[in-house]
């Protein structure tokens, strides 16, 4: 096959890709999209998620710039308070024990604005994230966690709408393209070496954007770096991604950088497939343990399910399960909160039981030791803090002191017929080890200088997350890295 010349060839083609490829033919370039999977599964873990996106707003006119067609109606029954840049740092701090390269973070906070704004302008619709990230108390959404925009369509939504943007801009984007290395001459890299089918094919570029995500679809390398067990851990997102771009990176001398035994993994259904499934999309998660109890195979809970809020814990808790006796747990749920379960919960593909008695849970509850579970609810029972008023919306103290394992907020007696038991286990999102980049999004050696030609953006980039993940800044991260990849490559 003939060979492809452009000046930017981008891998990958989920959000931090399409940023990239936007901006650098924003920039002037001439650029090629290419993309592993075949177009009907195009789209990188992107299309798997549910769209948020955490960005810094300081009132609501930030937010109006963001949406622009957001009703007089919303904002009135609406506190949406503010998420400034100090509290996206605090926040980015905290939830990775202060480890995260604060010149990356500062980078990501900063821009975040600018860039909402930018893909705002490329045709991407943001929308609030009733539903998911606010309960309707009184009347009014108050929303929590400082997670309040979501594209419009969620991930699927996001891509469609970059997708439109690449396809007015002019660019070409070649499927089921697998770039299997970088050509380098020693001191640049000009090019990649792309296999089509049974062909190859060189590609000639005057600088090369690796946005081709981690490593979490790759069980070899998730054993290696992540340990034992996560080999049997389900896929979120697509089979695509395995760590292809930090390989060939590697090989080269490019510096691994970040949490490599780390990654972003929830509670995910205990029946869902090995990787992920476009028509369920990201249905297959169950994040509202928040407002009930996980047990496991013993009948014990394992972890404080009100330590923060939802977006705070979620990531790091299907790590947690997948360590428990099995691999799989229980969240169990009384009438009471049953019905500010999120949607997730009604969909057809659930692995889910119902009783009218919790005895009958027990019994139906597969795998679980059921006299050990009724005791644990019974001592659970008898230590909530039914005084304290229950508020979804704030962390309201409402705990269970004395237990072994506290629950923190939003503690509920599970007394009040009918009961529903939902079965999860281990979903991994991405893998935290990555790729050293600079301010610039270029790849550093092991020298710690950029590496002329090369760029990386999206889950690749090593360096911004360790232990935890505060929901709804991977996206933020690939939009803003993909952006400075596009124009720094471009510019150079």
């Amino acid at each position: 096959m003939a060979d492809i010349d452009c000046d930017v060839a981008v891998i990958g083609a989920g959000n931090a890709a399409l940023c990239a490829a936007l901006a650098a033919r924003e920039s002037g370039a001439s650029v090629v999209v290419f993309e592993r999977a075949p177009e009907a599964e195009m789209g990188g873990n992107t299309r798997f998620t549910a769209g948020a996106i955490r960005c810094v707003y300081d009132g609501l006119d930030d937010l109006r710039a963001y949406m622009p067609d957001l009703s007089e109606e919303e904002i009135a029954i609406s506190d949406f308070g503010t998420y400034t840049a100090e509290q996206y740092f605090d926040d980015m701090f905290r939830v990775t024990q202060y480890r995260c390269d604060a010149d990356l973070v500062e980078v990501m906070v900063r821009q975040s604005r600018e860039t909402m704004l930018w893909m705002r302008d490329q045709g991407v619709r943001f929308v609030p994230i009733y539903g998911r990230q606010a309960y309707k108390i009184d009347g009014r959404f108050t929303f929590y966690g400082g997670l309040t925009v979501e594209s419009a369509g969620g991930g699927p939504g996001l891509i469609e709408a970059l997708m439109g943007a690449v396809e007015r801009a002019g660019i070409e984007v070649v499927y089921g393209a697998a770039v299997k290395s970088l050509v380098y001459d020693d001191v640049n890299v000009v090019g990649v070496n792309v296999k089509q089918g049974a062909s190859m094919r060189r590609v000639n570029a005057k600088s090369v954007i690796l946005a081709c995500g981690g490593f979490e679809a790759n069980p070899e390398w998730r054993t290696r770096y992540l340990g034992p067990g996560w080999e049997i851990a389900k896929v979120r997102g697509t089979r695509f991604n395995t760590g292809d771009g930090i390989r060939m990176a590697l090989d080269i001398g490019a510096a691994p950088y970040g949490n490599w035994s780390g990654c972003h993994a929830v509670g995910w259904d205990r029946n869902a497939p090995e990787f992920g499934d476009l028509a369920v999309g990201d249905g297959f998660q169950k994040h509202s343990y928040t407002l009930g109890i996980l047990v496991n195979a013993d009948g014990k809970r394992f972890v404080d399910e009100g330590a923060d809020f939802r977006n705070y814990t979620y990531a790091k808790y299907g790590s947690v399960i997948l360590a428990q006796p099995a691999q799989f747990a229980w969240q169990v749920f009384d009438s009471k909160v049953i019905p500010l379960l999120r949607d997730e919960y009604r969909i057809r593909e659930v692995t889910k039981v119902q009783a009218d008695t919790i005895e009958g849970l027990a019994g139906k509850m597969e795998g679980v030791d059921a006299e050990a579970f009724l005791a644990t609810v019974a001592e659970y029972n008898a230590t909530v803090l039914t005084d304290v008023p229950f508020n979804p919306n704030i962390k309201d103290g409402r705990g269970t002191p004395g237990l072994a394992i506290p629950k923190t907020n939003w503690a509920n007696t599970i007394d009040e017929a009918p009961f529903e038991a939902s079965g999860v286990t281990c979903g991994i999102t991405f893998t935290f080890g990555g790729l050293r980049v600079n301010a610039d999004a270029q790849v550093l050696d092991t020298d710690l200088e950029p590496i002329p030609g090369l760029y990386a953006a999206g889950e690749l980039v090593g360096g911004l997350f360790y232990f935890n993940y505060p929901g709804g800044s991977g996206l933020m991260s690939g939009s803003v890295f993909g952006r400075i990849a596009g124009r720094s490559s471009a510019a150079a």
